[in-house]
């Protein structure tokens, strides 16, 4: 039989589609239908492990998808809200007797209510499978809790008679306070964010200084940080933090070398090296780049001095609570960090036996190399103590929120997690996004997305887990591209961005265990709802209590921009984002300039510069008549007045960059490119290119137009 083409797909296709959540058509920015290619359908559904390469393939995987249900004893995970009661359909060999108790988190066992369900059985397998029917209390207790299936004969399948269920909050309730007073805070990019104590990069010792002048000063709420998640371990570390090799651990880049604890029990000659290690870390600080690179082997060799020093006392004791809490998913981490320092990246140049992390070869080269993987377990350790110590001095200052997470949407294709969670992460496609206004080619993001089917076989434990650390020791997390927990844009590899197509998820679990994980925490949850957005989608996160977000630019009625009183209450707003530049920039068309340059634009830049000129024009006029500017003012007053706009909405939170607040004007990054542009490695400047520190954004210019705006801010 020949192989599917790359025409439009065939109906059985579609069918199959349908069935595993891959999109068979969309409509794109410029709400345009847009059909699907076969050939993209295919391989989509290939990495999924869908066969659907020929007819007679499509053929066979329609009827494992009707027989795939009847194989379990159990689903794999249930996730209910709070007093809700579903039916679990349990699947046993015919006249088989079967009852269900679950397993609840505190330690209590309670009896499942079988339900009067008649069906008629199936011929599954060459044998005869009956199904029963069971209803959940309605009454089970917020948390995670095991679904144990006890059947009078050999189940069907053995490994299928637990599962995991999620009791989730209806709506995640937003912290004290917060629901009656809005929060305004800054954002802030920390590896700009030098000081005269910093090693070439913004650190957290300076996110926790950051954070208390703009509270005492401005009277702010919660400090916006970038992903502060772990990147490689070895040169070259990839410079995007939204591109890291694990979200469930941090970045020891952004360690305080001088805070740890032990630097003062180092040894002379040790305590000598050190300070002659953080010398040529500070004199990084003059550099126009940020060298990450050059950053780390200075504090690697620091930290590798400080971690002779032995742990005593309730410091040994803490460390050995935390290796226990962090379990196997630390060690895993540490171990491939281990690995990655001893035969480089990415991994397929290991040996052979160390690929697989469920090689006993693993193992064994762990136990034999025990001190290098427990230095990445130690500092995760000191990474955990230095977050606990920024959000203690937040909200010491007077902060509501204080800390807010940056959460990634994927993870670098050659890092941890695609090693040591490979078995959840599809192969053979990329995370992106279809053509968008700022974005016209498409975008590939260079990431392995979940697999739905594997994410719920797991109960969800590597989502809940990665939840739970964005959350440990922080007020509030942001999600990136938050609908990705409704559907993703795969594309194939091979294929360009825009060929690609949307999978969906269960976005009732994902957005469940999120509010859950938060509502323990007692932190606020944020989604950036940006770009191509189902309505459907943004009611969902509404109904659940997660903040959506507004970026003035981007919030448009007709052909005005939208009125402040017509924002959404429930969201975080701002001017700008990090995927355009500052305020100051953006107003000077820099945005532009660096896509007809790169040759990002699809339309001339004439017609570009027009465009925008006269989107801009638009929000001018608009000030103009609210008052909140003079036909004649200043590009600060401007700024200021694009502020004072944002006060006159109803949203919960708004949130002011801190490069707006020095003047900056050259962009973070530039979404589409790599290498082509100095993504995230540019350090904060002012308007005229001069470097800023932290110690020049409380004082001189900045601290005047810091006033201004966050005065604006205040107006409501």
């Amino acid at each position: 039989m020949c192989a599917m083409d790359s025409s439009s797909p065939s109906e059985p296709l579609t069918r199959l589609a349908a069935a595993h959540g891959v999109a068979t058509d969309y409509w794109d920015w410029q709400g345009r239908h847009a059909p699907i290619s076969a050939e993209t359908i295919v391989a989509v559904l290939a990495a999924l492990g869908v066969p659907a390469h020929t007819p007679d393939a499509v053929e066979a995987s329609l009827r494992e998808v009707g027989d795939r249900f009847w194989r379990r004893t159990l689903p794999p995970t249930v996730v209910a809200r709070e007093g809700w009661a579903p039916w679990i359909y349990v699947h046993v060999p015919d006249g088989t007797g079967v009852r269900l108790t679950i397993d609840l988190e505190d330690g209590r066992e309670w009896d499942v209510r079988q339900v009067h369900h008649l069906v008629p059985p199936r011929w599954v397998d060459e044998r005869v499978v009956g199904e029963a029917a069971f209803e959940l209390p309605w009454n089970l207790p917020l948390g995670w809790h095991r679904l144990v299936a006890h059947v009078d004969a050999e189940p069907l399948d053995a490994s299928t008679t637990t599962a995991t269920v999620v009791v989730t909050p209806h709506r995640s309730t937003l912290p004290e306070g917060l629901d009656e007073r809005r929060a305004v805070g800054v954002a802030t990019q920390l590896y700009q964010l030098r000081s005269s104590g910093s090693w070439g990069i913004g650190d957290l010792d300076d996110l926790a200084r950051l954070g208390t002048w703009a509270s005492e000063q401005h009277g702010a709420d919660f400090v916006l940080v970038n992903p502060l998640h772990a990147a490689e371990p070895v040169p070259p570390m990839e410079p995007s933090p939204y591109l890291p090799t694990t979200r469930r651990f941090l970045n020891p880049l952004y360690l305080r070398v001088e805070d740890v604890p032990e630097v003062s029990r180092l040894d002379p000659e040790d305590a000598v090296r050190l300070e002659w290690l953080a010398a040529r870390g500070r004199a990084l600080n003059e550099a126009d780049r940020i060298d990450r690179d050059g950053s780390w082997n200075l504090k690697r060799a620091a930290l590798g001095l400080v971690h002779t020093v032995p742990l005593t006392g309730d410091r040994a004791e803490a460390y050995r609570r935390f290796l226990a809490e962090e379990g196997e998913g630390l060690v895993a981490f540490a171990t491939w960090c281990a690995l990655a320092e001893a035969f480089g990246l990415p991994a397929d140049r290991w040996p052979s036996e160390l690929r697989d992390p469920h090689d006993e070869a693993v193992a064994r080269w762990c136990e034999q190399h025990s001190d290098q993987v427990d230095l990445h377990s130690w500092l995760q350790w000191l990474l955990a103590e230095q977050v606990r110590d920024v959000q203690s001095a937040l909200r010491g200052s007077g902060m509501r929120v204080g800390l807010v997470e940056d959460l990634a949407v994927g993870v670098h294709t050659t890092g941890s997690d695609a090693w040591s969670l490979s078995d959840v992460l599809a192969a053979g496609v990329s995370v992106g996004a279809p053509p968008d206004q700022f974005n016209q080619l498409g975008q590939r993001w260079d990431q392995p997305p979940w697999r739905p089917d594997r994410l719920a076989e797991q109960g969800y434990t590597p989502f809940r887990d990665m939840v739970r650390a964005a959350l440990r020791d922080s007020g509030g997390v942001r999600i990136d591209h938050v609908i990705g927990l409704f559907r993703l844009w795969w594309i194939p590899q091979g294929m360009s961005p825009d060929r690609g197509t949307y999978v969906r998820y269960d976005h009732e679990a994902l957005v469940g265990i999120l509010a859950l994980e938060a509502q323990r925490a007692g932190a606020v949850v944020i989604g950036e709802d940006l770009g191509v957005v189902e309505p459907s989608a943004r009611e969902h996160l509404l109904e659940r209590g997660v903040l959506g977000t507004s970026i003035l630019w981007f919030e448009w009625e007709e052909r005005g921009p939208r009125p402040p009183e017509h924002y959404r209450r429930l969201c975080l707003s701002s001017v700008t984002t990090h995927d355009l530049p500052p305020t100051a920039g953006y107003l000077g068309l820099e945005h532009v300039a660096i896509r007809q340059r790169l040759g990002l634009l699809t339309r001339s830049m004439e017609e570009e510069r027009e465009a925008e000129l006269g989107a801009i024009g638009r929000v001018r006029s608009a000030l103009v008549l609210r008052g909140l500017l003079e036909p004649e003012a200043t590009e600060e007053d401007l700024l200021v007045a694009l502020h004072a706009w944002l006060a006159l909405t109803p949203s919960r939170m708004l949130v002011v960059a801190l490069a707006d607040l020095v003047g900056d004007r050259r962009a973070v990054n530039q979404p589409g490119t790599l290498d082509e542009y100095p993504n995230w490695r540019l350090p904060l400047t002012d308007a005229a290119g001069r470097p800023v520190r932290l110690e020049d954004v409380a004082a001189g210019g900045a601290h005047g137009l810091a006033s201004r705006i966050f005065q604006a801010l205040a107006l409501r």
